[in-house]
């Protein structure tokens, strides 16, 4: 079997990645933290996505909370 596949699930070639010089904050938001975190477009994508997530979850709870004071 050598020279074979033999992973299972296949893997997807990388993405296109750019080095950014730009600070943390800077280099997010320069190429929008969308495209950052879902596209991996520079090396702050998983910093990016963790943001995201925070703020989903900071959404989330703002609607819980307003939610659960209407009724």
């Amino acid at each position: 079997m050598v020279g074979k596949n033999t992973e299972r699930i296949p893997r997807r070639p990388p993405p296109n990645f750019e080095e950014s010089e730009e600070s943390f904050m800077n280099g997010v938001l320069s190429d929008g933290i969308f495209s950052v975190a879902l596209d991996d477009v520079n090396q702050y994508g998983p910093h990016a996505m963790i943001m995201l997530l925070f703020a989903f979850a900071t959404a989330t709870a703002l609607v819980l909370m307003i939610g659960e004071s209407l009724l």
